[in-house]
């Protein structure tokens, strides 16, 4: 009986330090990094000054906006006939050609189409945006 409540002891005692220290470790990460919006805040007012930090590859890395007037294409040049439809107006079959060429496309480059998109007055289709959505703040995490 003894064994058994000194075993129930050291694993109660092992249990409450594993706790505290996930909190402490938790509590001094949250305060390191902004609340989502927090750091969407911050982001909206950097874009609205409208001056650049200069650090373009950064700043287009981390935003979809377009710092420069020239667009790239990536192999998605039959997109250009969706210039100025809204992106509500979209059909589901036109819906999937976005959406296929999204799927081709490493993660990593999805913000450069979306923004080479903006550039060239196109917009995503409601049904594919949040896809991109994730696979940017995705991309951004790693």
């Amino acid at each position: 009986m003894t064994g058994a409540l000194i075993i129930l002891a050291v694993t109660a005692a092992i249990g409450l330090a594993l706790y505290l220290a996930d909190r402490l470790y938790y509590r001094h990460r949250k305060t390191d990094e902004d609340t989502p919006a927090e750091a969407a805040a911050n982001e909206e007012e950097e874009t609205a000054d409208g001056e650049c930090c200069g650090m373009h590859i950064v700043c287009e890395k981390e935003t979809l906006s377009p710092f420069t007037t020239e667009a790239e294409y990536f192999d998605d040049e039959e997109l250009d006939e969706y210039r100025g439809t809204a992106a509500d107006a979209y059909t589901p079959e036109q819906a999937e050609l976005f959406r296929d060429i999204l799927m081709t496309m490493r993660p990593e480059e999805v913000s450069a189409w979306v923004r080479s998109l903006t550039i060239r007055g196109i917009e995503l289709p409601t049904a594919v945006r949040d896809e991109v959505l994730l696979i940017v703040s995705e991309a951004r995490r790693k």
